[in-house]
């Protein structure tokens, strides 16, 4: 398997790799994490299944996206692929560094330059993709609250009650979501989409974003997410607000959208994260 992978990634390089060991990074029952280095290269390799090899396409397109459209730095994909019933992506490998304030703050004005860049006429992407291991389904759509209420929090609900953990009334939370959101009908921005700490990094004084969970939608919903499970610092936010204030109503908004992630934890985890998203919907009616 490791030769296969050494031999794409040599065909990628138009030169000649080879790594006697990889190391383990990390790893869990899904995915492994490994570092291939020789004294030349350095490359970050992921490992799952033969069956998660489209997840990982996936992560390649959003990234290709990101690439196009951003200031801030992505990590380049080397190779991607299928070997001994296991799927793998190869990105070169980044040495990140501590951040100081001015670094959070460029950050900050560099996600509102993605945001702004080429926004599309509607809502989606051009095919269903992932946030972690679950689907996220991004069928086009013109009205932000019915796209975001059916394909975000009912397709999770859908998700969950099929797990044998039925939250409320699919329809009635639908519902309520496009009621709240009736009035709100922002530009359709490319979006991160799982935008948090463990998804980010720097490099000397430069940003970089991995890990994306794209499709064009509200730009608030990436500001949401990187409050969610710990929030970055708040030179990020002034930046951001230098280039493009928030719109008025997004405090309102925020818990809406960090539902989202809070279902797809529970889906993932269970545990307190389903007794989260039962407060959270349980407040849509607050």
């Amino acid at each position: 398997m490791w030769q296969h992978i050494c031999e794409q990634i040599s065909s990628s390089l138009g030169a000649r790799f080879d790594c006697d060991k990889p190391t383990q990074l990390k790893g869990d029952s899904e995915q492994q994490i490994y570092l291939l280095e020789n004294p030349q290269y350095q490359f970050f390799v992921k490992l799952a299944s033969k069956g998660q090899h489209q997840r990982f396409e996936s992560e390649v397109l959003g990234l290709e996206h990101l690439r196009v459209a951003s200031a801030i730095y992505i990590p380049q994909v080397i190779s991607c692929g299928v070997v001994a019933q296991k799927s793998y992506l190869v990105l070169e490998y980044l040495p990140f560094v501590k951040p100081d304030e001015k670094d959070w703050r460029s950050f900050g004005q560099q996600l509102a330059k993605l945001h702004q860049f080429e926004p599309q006429p509607m809502y989606g992407w051009q095919e269903d993709n992932y946030i972690g291991l679950s689907v996220q389904p991004n069928q086009w759509h013109k009205k932000w609250a019915t796209f975001f209420a059916e394909q975000r929090i009912g397709y999770q609900l859908q998700l969950l009650k099929e797990k044998g953990h039925e939250l409320a009334n699919i329809d009635s939370i639908i519902a309520k979501v496009k009621e709240l959101l009736h009035n709100h009908q922002p530009k359709a921005s490319l979006l991160h989409g799982d935008l948090w700490q463990g998804n980010l990094g720097f490099i000397l004084h430069q940003s970089c974003l991995f890990d994306p969970a794209c499709y064009y939608g509200d730009r608030e919903t990436d500001l949401a997410m990187s409050e969610l499970f710990g929030q970055l610092p708040m030179p990020f936010y002034q930046g951001y607000n230098d280039i493009w204030p928030v719109d008025e109503g997004y405090e309102y908004r925020k818990s809406i959208y960090q539902l989202y992630h809070i279902l797809n934890h529970a889906l993932l985890f269970g545990g307190n994260y389903l007794a989260s998203a039962h407060t959270l919907i349980v407040n849509l009616d607050a």
